[in-house]
Parts: structure tokens; C-alpha cells; sequence
């Protein structure tokens, strides 16, 4: 049986559709059903139901799955132990990442380590939703804020801080806020964040204050959320790493400087995340290294 198939068949699992798995690997969805009906014939049962909207697994098929999951990553750490073995690290190396993120701070790294490791291929998933690593065969993935609990190794990169920032003309405009609970009166960029959208949270002296803020946009990516914020729309949110440039060019001002804040709670952080595998390959652990040495 080609293992190739037990991967594309876990994705499936994932993906519950062919044309989304074809698209991520660049092959026609025709041949994705057929790898599936291939292998639904060697092992004598019906994996999934097909209907036009989507693909959902049948119960001999998510049995299937549980029982090669444990198999899959155990070929794949026998196939590091072998490839580590020969020397420098080699392979290909899956990253995935924010793309606020990776476009202000990772892809310079990513440039250099490229320099470092030619050997070394990389594929970049580069998107701000959450990614099961082991089904999506993830190597190493940069999450930010507080770390859930999971299965996952994780490895704090850096600590991360959350400013209050206005552009100078919104702030000649409309005022510069004197304390927490004049944000009332302004016009504030809304970017959820866990679920938190209404309130921003001041620090100061270890007391605690919430602060209900108003605002007519509401922003899903901090990116854009810094784009409108540099245009004048409102005050903003938005984490040290993004900002920090804008900030010392005085593009940006930052407000309540005396004050930590935050939209959720105070242990946000940039997270290295690994899956929960018996042994770290090469590729990844150099990349990790490497990361760590420039972050730190």
C-alpha cells in the first residue's frame, strides 16, 4: 500500500472535501477520488460518503483513520532518524505562521536561514487560522497570545505587549484621552481577539480596570487594522512587534504609556509550536535554534 495515499486519505479526513485537498497539493480533484477509491478497494470497505456539498467519513473510515494515525507519525520519525543520520539537515520544512507576523518580522529570518540551509525546502502556510499539525504534517508552527492547552510542544519565542495607538492627525483632530475611561468618547478600530470584543483592559499597580470601547469597524487582521489606524480612522489595539517601528518614526502614537493592556489577558506571548512526536527532527530543531538566537 503507497503511503503517499494514507497521507492524502488523513488530509481528506481534515479537509472533508477532494477539491480542497487537490488545491492544496495542486492536483485535479479527479485524482484525489480515485487515490480514495483505490484505497477503499484494497482495504474492502467504504471510507466516506460522497455527496455534491461535501465529503464525510463513514464509521469504518474514522476507525481507519485512528488506527494509521499513530502509523504515520511513526514513519515519519523512522524517515528523520534515517535522514538525520547522513549529516546537514535536508528534506522539506512546513512552517506555518499569521501573516501580519510573518510579513513584519519572520520573512527577513526566513531569507537568512534559507542562506544558511540551501539544502533545506521550504513550504511557507502562511494564514490566521488555527492548524491541526499532525493531520496538515506541520513542522514547526509560530502562534501568538495566551497558548491553549494541547497536545502540542510548545516553546515561548518572545514575550509580546499590546500598545493604545492613534495616528498624530486623528489625535489633533479629536483629542488625545487622558485616562482609560475617556476612550468612551473616541472612535475605536475593533480587532477581535478570543473572542473579546468590546473591552480593553489597564494595569497599573496590579489593579485591574475594564474598559467598554466603541467603534463602527471591526477588523479581523492586525495588519490592516495598523493600515486604518496610520489613516487616521481611530485608536487601535495592536501588538509591540507590529507597531514598534511606526511608533519610534512617530507615525503612530502611543497612549497610557503607564499601563499594560490588553484585549484578553496578560501572558500573550509569540509561541513556537511542535507536534507531540518522540523525537525532534534536525530540520526542525536548527530552524528552532535559529529562531530562538534572533528572537532572543
Amino acid at each position: 500500500m503507497d503511503t503517499e495515499t494514507l497521507y492524502l486519505f488523513a488530509e481528506v479526513m481534515h479537509y472533508r472535501s477532494f477539491s480542497a485537498v487537490a488545491k492544496s497539493r495542486g492536483i485535479a480533484a479527479s485524482s484525489v477520488s480515485r487515490s480514495i477509491s483505490t484505497l477503499e478497494a484494497q482495504v474492502g470497505a467504504r471510507l466516506f460518503q460522497r455527496t455534491t456539498r461535501q465529503v464525510v467519513p463513514t464509521e469504518a473510515g474514522q476507525l481507519y483513520f485512528e488506527r494509521i494515525t499513530s502509523v504515520l507519525e511513526a514513519l515519519e520519525i523512522a524517515g528523520q532518524l534515517v535522514s538525520d543520520a547522513g549529516g546537514r539537515p535536508h528534506g522539506t520544512l512546513r512552517v506555518t505562521a499569521p501573516v501580519g507576523f510573518a510579513e513584519s518580522l519572520l520573512m527577513p529570518q526566513i531569507i537568512e536561514f534559507n542562506q544558511l540551509y540551501p539544502e533545506l525546502s521550504l513550504e511557507l502556510l502562511l494564514h490566521d487560522r488555527y492548524t491541526d499539525l499532525v493531520e496538515e504534517r506541520i513542522d514547526v508552527a509560530i502562534r501568538l497570545g495566551t497558548l491553549q492547552d494541547s497536545s502540542y510542544i510548545g516553546r515561548q519565542l518572545s514575550p509580546m505587549e499590546f500598545y493604545i495607538v492613534a495616528s498624530p492627525h486623528y489625535l489633533e483632530k479629536n483629542g488625545v484621552p487622558q485616562i482609560p475611561e475617556q476612550l468612551c468618547e473616541h472612535r475605536c478600530l475593533i480587532f477581535p481577539r478570543g473572542g473579546h470584543n468590546s473591552s480593553w483592559f489597564f494595569k497599573r499597580k496590579q489593579k485591574i480596570q475594564e474598559v467598554n470601547i466603541k467603534g463602527r469597524h471591526l477588523i479581523t487582521q492586525s495588519a490592516a487594522t495598523k493600515q486604518c489606524t496610520l489613516a487616521g480612522m481611530g485608536i487601535s489595539l495592536l501588538p509591540d512587534w507590529l507597531v514598534q517601528t511606526e511608533i519610534e518614526n512617530a507615525e503612530l502614537i502611543k497612549l497610557f504609556t503607564d499601563y499594560q493592556v490588553t484585549a484578553t489577558d496578560y501572558k500573550a506571548a509569540v509561541w513556537l509550536l511542535y507536534p507531540s512526536r518522540e523525537y525532534l527532527p534536525a530540520k526542525v530543531r536548527v530552524f528552532s535554534d535559529f529562531l530562538f538566537a534572533k528572537f532572543s
